[in-house]
């Protein structure tokens, strides 16, 4: 049975929520060597995003709490825009966080969780962001973004996919 994105959204006081969770056929270290470098978030970045990391060459290839990214980024209608996000917090093999400190949010808190199951790794995601602007925000996410972050993950999805295999459940 192919396994489907499983993604679900919530909103609370223009506080939104992305949950997604996916199986990969992969060692835990496999996992979280490809994860946790900010060198393979371009691969699996759709490409129409034009994500670019912009401070030059980063002092490691893993990630590390206080550690900080900028991007330039191209999320709708080719518009560039410039993203600051520092990985706060980060526990080997298990989980790190990144948070926006500049860019299109109003508040960007993404936690990346890592477990092992039978036959690889479970996979979870639970974003929480905030549109800036107020009601128009909360219009532009209805119209616009809420939708453009799920396309964003269920491409991460198939692009995992692509690089490991299907997660076959024995």
């Amino acid at each position: 049975m192919k396994q489907k994105p499983i993604t679900t959204c919530h909103s609370n006081m223009a506080i939104y929520q992305l949950k997604t969770t996916q199986n990969l056929p992969i060692s835990m270290q496999e996992a979280w060597d490809f994860m946790s470098s900010p060198y393979n978030l371009g691969k699996i970045t759709p490409s129409e995003m034009g994500f670019e990391i912009t401070n030059g060459i980063l002092p490691t290839d893993k990630m590390y709490a206080g550690q900080i990214i900028s991007y330039n980024v191209r999320p709708i209608a080719g518009i560039a825009m410039e993203w600051v996000t520092e990985i706060t917090h980060v526990e080997n093999l298990k989980y790190f966080v990144d948070e926006q400190r500049f860019g299109p949010y109003a508040l960007w808190h993404h936690q990346h969780h890592l477990k092992e199951i039978e036959g690889g790794v479970q996979m979870d995601d639970l974003l929480h962001y905030k549109m800036p602007f107020g009601p128009l925000g909360q219009i532009m996410n209805t119209l616009v973004v809420k939708q453009k972050l799920k396309q964003i993950f269920d491409y991460r999805f198939e692009k995992l996919v692509a690089l490991f295999g299907p997660f076959e459940k024995r």
